[in-house]
C-alpha cells in the first residue's frame, strides 16, 4: 500500500513516512529531509526535485519505496536555467569532485545544481533542515571539495566562487546575492 504524501502534512510527518527502511546510505537522510520540505511547499525545488523524471522515479523507487510523491513541486518552483549558464560547469565540478562509489551522486548533484538557483542559502533552498545538513552532505559527497572551504563561507557563494577560480577570475559574486535575507551581512560595513 502507497503511503500518499499530502501538502497539508507537515515535513516532520513526511519525513516520518519517508524513513521507514533501513538507511541505504548516509545520502538517504538528507534526500529525506530536502524530500519532505518539497512536498511540504518548503524550498525552491521544482518538479522532480529539479531532476530528469526518469532520475526522480529511480530516486524514488530506490530510496522511498511505497511512498507516493508527485512528480510536480507543490511550491509551483519552476527550474529556470536561464539564469543560470554556469549550469553544466557546476555539474561538472560536482561531478568531478564527488566520491567514486556512491549509486546516487547523479541525483545528489542535479538536485543541488536546481537548489542553487534559489535566491536563499544553499540549505534552505534545498530544503534541508540546518546548514549542518547540508556542511556533511557536501563533505561526504565531494570531500576534497568540501575540505577547500577552510573559512567557512556560505556554500553557495563557495561553490561559485571554484567556478569563478577555475576560469581565473577571482572577483566573483553568487547569481541571487541582492534577494538574499542576509545581503548587509555579507556586503554591509565592517563596522
Amino acid at each position: 500500500m502507497s503511503a500518499a504524501l499530502q501538502l497539508h502534512d507537515d515535513r516532520e510527518q513526511i519525513y516520518s513516512r519517508l524513513t521507514t527502511s533501513n538507511w541505504l546510505s548516509p545520502n538517504h537522510e538528507w534526500l529525506a529531509c530536502m524530500a519532505a520540505s518539497w512536498c511540504a511547499g518548503q524550498g525552491v525545488l521544482p518538479d522532480c526535485l529539479g531532476l530528469e523524471s526518469d532520475q526522480f522515479i529511480a530516486l524514488k523507487k530506490y530510496f522511498f519505496p511505497g511512498c507516493s510523491l508527485s512528480e510536480q513541486a507543490p511550491s509551483g518552483s519552476k527550474l529556470d536555467f536561464s539564469r543560470m549558464l554556469e549550469k553544466d560547469d557546476l555539474v561538472s565540478l560536482l561531478k568531478n569532485s564527488s566520491r567514486p562509489g556512491i549509486v546516487e551522486i547523479d541525483w545528489v548533484i542535479g538536485i543541488i545544481v536546481a537548489g542553487s538557483l534559489g535566491s536563499d542559502h544553499l540549505w534552505q533552498d534545498l530544503g534541508l533542515w540546518s546548514r549542518a545538513q547540508l556542511s556533511a552532505m557536501l563533505q561526504y559527497n565531494f570531500p576534497e571539495l568540501a575540505a577547500k572551504n577552510d573559512k567557512d563561507m556560505k556554500w553557495k557563494k563557495f561553490l561559485y566562487k571554484q567556478l569563478c577560480e577555475a576560469e581565473g577570475l577571482y572577483l566573483c559574486r553568487v547569481p541571487s546575492c541582492e534577494v538574499c535575507i542576509d545581503y548587509a551581512k555579507c556586503y554591509g560595513p565592517e563596522e
